[in-house]
């Protein structure tokens, strides 16, 4: 139901703003962004601090046009409640829990209109929109009527934050891109956030995982959330990592599918080593500095064994109803990968944490005072 307007942005609120790449992180007191007719005013519960985060904050991805302004608000994995809605909003309500993706999508371009909203072609990123960003008290959620997700029973907004880019981005590909069936095998190279959530989202649905890292705690966790088999890279060259990851399969044969959750020419190429003939790579990490975005492959082998590349990109928003209904069935458990919460005031020191991996699991907003 329609709201009466209210002049919003004439309040304040605590957002935490980034000075410019590899700036200082300062809390401030910023203007309340204004709903327009087609949007909704989120309070956020809770925000999560992710890698994606850390890659823009480094200046990362400006070869693909994602270039952090001074003042930016970053935030992405969203957990919150409609506070208030435009005139054209009709699929959420002030009151209701929501979750917003992290690929903005219009809803009516030819991607949209096929349920592949994660590709849009007028797509956006909170970070790029003003007053969308999720360090902050409130946000804005444009095109709401897509882009807010109402979250069930049973899915709190912790739970949405956890699930709001890792969690999905890994559903997506492993059920999704992945194409997995029970039985087949898995390998995940890097067990970070995304790669946490792959190796559950595997073994739940009947992969045996074998998950690749170069630390020990994390492939320790790894085990814990079903991994069947580690191994450790560190030290290793691509390509005797593919060779320990196909020996310990059947046959020696290799992966019947890999994914790459880093994103480094180390990941690529030894995911590409490590699977079978006819096997298939689920491509989500996107690379950093030292790659810009250009990875050689050794394009013969892939050839001569019939390997596929396939790019995973976040989660279409017309997927989200069976992800959802799996967390909420307890089936799926993203709240178990939060490692810590804490305060608008500790997201510098945390994505400093991120520059030596220190960081385990998902580090979750929830003080935004």
């Amino acid at each position: 139901m329609f709201e009466a307007p209210k002049a919003w942005s004439s309040q304040s609120m605590k957002a935490a703003q980034i000075e410019g790449v590899r700036g200082r992180i300062s809390v401030a007191d910023i203007r309340v962004p204004e709903p327009g007719p087609d949007d909704a005013l989120i309070r956020v519960v809770a925000s999560g601090i992710c890698r994606s985060d850390w890659h823009l904050w480094n200046g990362d991805w400006e070869w693909v046009g994602m270039k952090l302004q001074p003042g930016a608000v970053l935030g992405h994995e969203i957990g919150g409640i409609v506070e208030a809605v435009g005139a054209n909003v009709t699929s959420v309500r002030r009151g209701q829990r929501v979750t917003v993706p992290f690929n903005l999508a219009c809803g009516h371009c030819h991607h949209c209109a096929r349920g592949e909203q994660n590709i849009c072609d007028n797509a956006a990123v909170p970070h790029l929109i003003p007053g969308s960003g999720g360090w902050a008290q409130y946000m804005r959620a444009p095109n709401a009527n897509l882009n807010c997700i109402p979250l069930p029973e049973g899915v709190d907004e912790l739970t949405a934050a956890a699930l709001g880019c890792r969690y999905m981005t890994a559903w997506r590909a492993i059920q999704g891109r992945g194409a997995l069936r029970g039985g087949e095998s898995v390998a995940v190279f890097g067990c970070g956030g995304v790669g946490q959530a792959a190796i559950e989202i595997a073994a739940s649905l009947g992969g045996r995982v074998i998950a690749v890292d170069v630390d020990d705690a994390k492939l320790a966790r790894a085990r814990e959330i079903g991994a069947h088999r580690v191994v450790n890279a560190h030290g290793l060259a691509p390509e005797k990592v593919g060779e320990t990851v196909r020996r310990i399969t059947e046959r020696d044969a290799g992966v019947d599918l890999a994914v790459d959750a880093l994103g480094s020419v180390a990941t690529v190429h030894g995911a590409l080593h490590a699977l079978r003939k006819g096997g298939r790579l689920s491509q989500v990490g996107l690379t950093s500095q030292a790659e810009k975005g250009v990875v050689a492959i050794p394009m013969d082998m892939i050839v001569l064994r019939e390997l596929e590349i396939r790019g995973s990109l976040g989660n279409p928003q017309s997927e989200y109803e069976d992800l959802l209904g799996l967390v909420a069935s307890k089936r799926l458990n993203p709240t178990a990968l939060v490692s810590r919460t804490v305060s608008l005031n500790d997201v510098e020191s945390v994505l400093h944490d991120m520059d030596a991996f220190k960081t385990s699991g998902y580090v979750v907003i929830t003080d935004f005072n």
